[in-house]
Order: C-alpha cells, then sequence, then structure tokens
C-alpha cells in the first residue's frame, strides 16, 4: 500500500483498497475520521494534513480488516441510533436506522412525562432500551437478553448516556424472568431471519447468529413473544415488534386476538413495525 502521509493520500489508498465495495469511500473517510479525531468536513477540506506513522499503521490494519468484510461499527467500537453514540461489539447486533420507527411508535403513543414501565425483550446494546429512556424521563425500563455479553455492553451504554439508574439489566430467555411483573409496553427488534436466507458477508460472518436467526420461517420468536407478552401487558399496553421483509401478514395473523393491530413502514413502504394492543 501506498504511503499513507496526507488525509488526502490515506483517503485515496483507502478507497482503492476497498473498491470492491460500493460504500468503498464512505468507508474509507469514515474509518479515517476515528483514526485522526476529525468530521468529514475537515478530512475533505484538509487533505494536506498530516498523519504521523501510529495513525497510518492504524489505518491500514482498519482498511484490512475492512476487506475481509468486517463491519465499519465493530472496527471503530460505536454505532449512532436515534441521535446517541453507542459502542457496539461482536457480541450484539448493529444498530440500523429502520429500527428507530420502532421507538418512534412507541413516542407516538405515549407522553413523555408519563411514568410508564417499558420492557425491552433481547435489547442487545441497548440501543432501543436507552433512548426510550434518554426520551421519556418518567419511564423505567428493563433490559432483557439471553446473552451476557451483550447485557454488558448494554449496561456501558446506559452508563455513558446517563440512564442506568431508570435501566433494569436481566438475563432472561424473551420474558422468562419477569413472572408476574406487568408492564405498559413492550418492545422488541428480535431475530426475524429465516434459517435459509442469504445474508451479506459482513452480516453473516460478523453478526451474532443468534440476534439474527429465527427458524425457517424467521417467525419462531414471534410465536413465543407474543403469547408471553400478552400476559405481561398491563389491560390496553401496547406490544411493538420490528419485523423483516414479507412477514406482514404472518404477524397479522399471530396478532389476531389483539386490538387496534397496525403496521408502520419504513422509508422503502416496507412494514418494518407491527403495533397491537392488550384488551382492555
Amino acid at each position: 500500500m501506498a504511503d499513507l502521509d496526507t488525509i488526502g493520500a490515506a483517503l485515496s489508498s483507502g478507497a482503492t483498497r476497498l473498491n470492491e465495495s460500493p460504500t468503498a469511500r464512505r468507508d474509507a473517510e469514515l474509518l479515517l475520521m476515528h483514526v485522526v479525531g476529525r468530521d468529514r468536513a475537515f478530512l475533505l477540506t484538509h487533505p494536506e494534513a498530516q498523519l504521523n506513522s501510529a495513525q497510518s499503521e492504524i489505518y491500514k490494519g482498519w482498511l484490512a480488516r475492512r476487506a475481509r468484510h468486517e463491519p465499519v461499527q465493530y472496527i471503530t467500537g460505536e454505532q449512532e441510533f436515534f441521535g446517541l453514540k453507542f459502542r457496539v461489539s461482536p457480541d450484539v447486533l448493529i444498530p440500523r436506522p429502520e429500527t428507530e420507527h420502532l421507538v418512534e411508535a412507541v413516542l407516538a403513543r405515549v407522553e413523555r412525562d408519563t411514568p410508564l414501565r417499558i420492557a425491552d425483550v433481547g435489547t442487545g446494546s441497548g440501543a432501543i432500551a436507552v433512548a426510550l429512556a434518554h426520551a421519556l424521563p418518567q419511564a423505567q425500563v428493563t433490559a432483557l437478553d439471553i446473552s451476557p455479553a451483550a447485557l454488558a455492553v448494554a449496561r456501558s451504554n446506559a452508563e455513558i448516556h446517563c440512564v442506568s439508574d431508570r435501566i433494569r439489566l436481566l438475563k432472561s430467555d424473551l420474558l422468562e424472568a419477569l413472572t408476574g411483573e406487568r408492564f405498559d409496553m413492550i418492545v422488541s427488534n428480535p431475530p426475524y431471519v429465516a434459517d435459509d436466507e442469504v445474508l451479506e458477508p459482513q452480516v453473516h460472518e460478523y453478526e451474532p447468529a443468534s440476534a439474527l436467526f429465527a427458524g425457517a420461517e424467521g417467525l419462531d420468536i414471534y410465536r413465543r413473544l407474543i403469547p408471553e407478552a400478552q400476559r405481561a401487558l398491563k389491560p390496553g399496553g401496547w406490544l411493538l415488534l420490528e419485523i423483516g421483509h414479507g412477514q406482514r401478514d404472518a404477524l397479522a395473523k399471530l396478532l389476531a386476538a389483539w386490538d387496534n393491530v397496525s403496521f408502520i413502514a419504513d422509508l422503502q413502504g416496507i412494514p418494518r413495525v407491527a403495533c397491537a394492543q392488550r384488551a382492555e
């Protein structure tokens, strides 16, 4: 690889190194932004700025990792979600912009200053739980995950955003650890990928399979979670679920006994969030 002594040279070399990716230039910029601690505007307006030898070596190493399809977020250790920066690791699914629709659906159904009990099932990095606690100052959030490693990441993010006093983290298979408790809202971005679905290498090879795959149709978790949520919600409480492409009709059948079932589409018009209310 050519000498990476300036920002301009580093960006050019990085984009060339990653040229098999359709996001090569963007990835090169994101990696370099983290290496030098500067924003994109600085990179573009200061191509002559010098990189020291340590920065150059780190950047080369990160480019090599990205060339092997490792997600940029795992390399840099962070991802933005709902306007907040979250720590991420290979122990957790990388928060996606599509999941912000789930947070927005919750906020559309509550008053900001109303005391609420919310459960986030399969919290992963804690992105949903932390975003909700941050936006709802009176909410108490219980974040559940079967993975202790994921819970450690979620705990770190709760502390970073100063909401750890209102987020309870529990190791649990779905709602198993909450016997007898009742909630105003239950939210989840569960695994919903069919076992035989082919995913991009950066997803299939690096993100945790337990957070992705859910049986032959991708519906196994929904089939377990929906009845559990029915028992754990207060009368009139809401269940909000992220769903996968093409799963709207299947979820509508699974939610047939619920009230006020509706679906929220993402920016591409794909149904992304299922909303249902427990009968009063």
